[in-house]
């Protein structure tokens, strides 16, 4: 059997509002424990207490990935600031060595 080997590059990843998806998904998941909570009795009785139990470890890991979000973007902004402030200042295309005028002080000799 062959190797499967892809026909095409891959897309770029999707860059959009990261923290804030990640901040909705944790209040979702905080959300849905603490409407759960008061029925906690019959989560018990039935053996669904995990249902409760995902959601705290969602809330849980949401707060981790808003943590490491806002970690990243904020890498991602200093490295853009240092990428742009290292480059070198491009020639200007629009004088040639013949138009510019020498320095009399440096081009006269005595």
């Amino acid at each position: 059997m062959a190797k499967w080997t892809p026909k095409h590059e891959a897309p770029e990843p999707l860059e959009g509002p990261v923290v804030a998806t990640i901040t909705g998904g944790t209040i979702l998941w905080f959300v849905l424990f603490v409407v759960q909570l008061p029925f906690y009795g019959w989560f018990d009785a039935h053996g669904h207490t995990w249902w409760l139990w995902t959601c705290l470890a969602g809330a849980g890991l949401g707060l981790y990935g808003i943590w490491f979000v806002r970690k990243r973007d904020t890498a991602i902004k200093r490295a853009a600031t240092e990428d742009a402030t290292e480059q070198p200042p491009a020639p200007d295309a629009t004088r040639s060595p013949e138009t510019t005028t020498p320095d009399p002080a440096v081009t006269e000799k005595p």
